[in-house]
C-alpha cells in the first residue's frame, strides 16, 4: 500500500490535523483473484514466478464471473520475490547498483525508500491486489476508494554499498477503523543481519469526495486474508521513534533552499510528485557541515498535501529544540555539557509552497556521526 504521489485532502484530518495526501486510481473492470489458495502446502517458500497461475475474475454484464487461467509474467519469473509459507508477508531480494549510491559510496536514503515502495508494489500484486500496483482490491476499485499516505518513518543501521544483496520483508495489518499500515524488515543477505526497518500509516479516502472514510467490512475481509493472524510491528518497543510527534518547524528557519522546482524525472504515472522526492527536497536544505561529519540514522515524514509539476517549494531544516529531561541528561553536576550524546543530531523540517506558505509536509532526522573507513 505504498503510493507515489500526494494530493490534498480538502476536508481530512489525520492525527493534529493533518492533512493527508491521495492518489487517484482508474477503476479496474478485470481483478486478479486471491494467489494464496494456488501456494501448494509442500512449497515452503516458493517464488511468485514458480507458483502456479491465479484465476482472474473478469467482470461482466452477467451475474457470474467468467474464471480464466493467469500465466505469471517475464518479470513475476524473474523477480527475486517470494511469500511467506502461510502467505502473511513477502520478501524480495535486490542488488545495489552503481546508480543507487551515493558520496558515501553507500546506498542513499532515497534508493531505500524507492525499494520499499517497489516491495511493497511487488506483493500487492503478488496476492491479487490492483495490478497497477497500489494495492487497491477490487471493493475498493468498485467503490472508488483509494489508500492515501499518511506517515513514513525509516530507521537505518547499516547502509549497504555497491553489489550488496539485501532482502526486504514487508507485511501488511489493520491500523485502527479507517486506516492500515505497512512494515518493512531490512537485511544483508551475506549476514542476516538486520540493517534497516520501516514502517508507514496509510488512511482510506474516497477519491471522489476526497474524504476520509472507514474501511467498510466488505474491504477488511478482502485485506484480511492476508494480514498476521497476531500483531506484528517492525518496531514493537514501547516509545519507539515512529511513534514520536513532529513539532512544527516555527520561522525563520536556520538553514533553507528556497524555489525548488519539479523537474519532469520527479513525476509519477499521475503527474504528481513522487513521494521520494520529497525526502531529497528535505535533505537539500540540511547544512553540509552535518552532511559531511553525519549520516542519516532516522527520518520521519508526515504527508500532508500535494505537490503538481508547476508548483515551487521551499525546503527549511532547523536544529529540533533539546527537551527539558534531554538537557538534564546532557549536562554534568556543573551545568556544563559533559556527555557523549550529539545534542545536534536531530533536526525538524518543513516543505511548503512557496506561493502561499501552506505545508507539503513535515519531517524529522537524526544523524549519527559516520563510521571510520576501513
Amino acid at each position: 500500500m505504498l503510493c507515489r504521489g500526494t494530493f490534498q485532502a480538502s476536508n481530512a484530518v489525520i492525527g493534529d490535523h493533518n492533512q493527508c495526501s491521495k492518489r487517484i486510481f482508474n477503476s479496474n473492470s478485470i481483478s486478479i483473484g486471491c494467489r494464496k489458495s494456488f501456494i501448494t502446502s509442500s512449497s515452503s517458500s516458493s517464488s511468485v514466478g514458480a507458483r502456479s497461475g491465479p484465476v482472474l475474475a473478469v467482470a461482466t454484464n452477467e451475474t457470474k464471473s467468467k474464471q480464466v487461467a493467469y500465466e505469471p509474467s517475464l518479470a513475476d519469473r524473474l523477480r527475486l520475490g517470494t511469500m511467506s509459507e502461510d502467505g502473511m508477508s513477502y520478501k524480495e531480494k535486490f542488488i545495489v547498483r552503481c546508480y543507487e549510491v551515493g558520496i558515501n559510496k553507500t546506498v542513499t536514503v532515497e534508493t531505500i525508500a524507492n525499494l520499499l515502495q517497489e516491495v511493497g508494489c511487488n506483493h500487492a500484486q503478488s496476492v491479487g491486489f490492483s495490478t497497477d500496483g497500489f494495492a487497491t482490491t477490487h471493493t475498493m476499485r468498485k467503490l472508488h476508494l483509494i489508500w492515501v499516505t499518511a506517515r513514513l518513518y525509516i530507521e537505518i543501521y547499516k547502509y549497504p554499498a555497491w553489489s550488496d544483496v539485501v532482502e526486504i520483508e514487508t507485511w501488511c495489518q489493520s491500523e485502527g477503523r479507517i486506516g492500515t499500515r505497512r512494515d518493512w524488515i531490512l537485511k544483508d543477505c551475506a549476514t542476516g543481519e538486520v540493517i534497516g526497518r520501516a514502517t508507514s500509516k496509510w488512511l482510506m479516502m474516497n477519491q471522489d469526495t476526497r474524504r476520509l472514510q472507514k474501511v467498510t467490512d466488505e474491504v477488511r475481509d478482502e485485506l484480511s486474508n492476508y494480514f498476521p493472524k497476531e500483531l506484528r510491528l517492525a518496531f514493537p518497543e514501547e516509545n519507539n521513534g515512529s511513534l514520536k510527534k513532529i513539532a512544527k518547524l516555527e520561522d525563520p528557519a536556520e538553514h533553507s533552499k528556497l524555489g525548488l522546482v519539479p523537474r519532469r524525472a520527479d513525476l509519477d504515472m499521475n503527474q504528481h510528485v513522487n513521494n521520494v522526492t520529497y525526502i531529497g527536497w528535505v535533505l537539500e536544505s540540511m547544512p553540509q557541515e552535518i552532511i559531511d561529519t553525519h549520516e542519516l540514522e532516522t527520518i520521519t515524514i508526515d504527508y500532508r498535501r500535494e505537490c503538481q509539476h508547476d508548483d515551487v517549494v521551499d525546503s527549511l531544516t532547523s536544529v529540533e529544540p533539546i527537551e527539558e529531561a534531554d538537557a538534564l541528561e546532557i549536562q554534568g553536576a556543573n551545568g556544563s555539557c559533559t556527555a557523549s550524546k550529539d545534542v545536534n543530531k536531530s533536526f525538524l523540517h518543513l516543505l511548503r509552497l512557496s506561493s502561499d506558505g501552506l505545508e507539503i509536509n513535515r519531517c524529522r532526522t537524526e544523524w549519527r556521526k559516520k563510521p571510520a573507513r576501513i
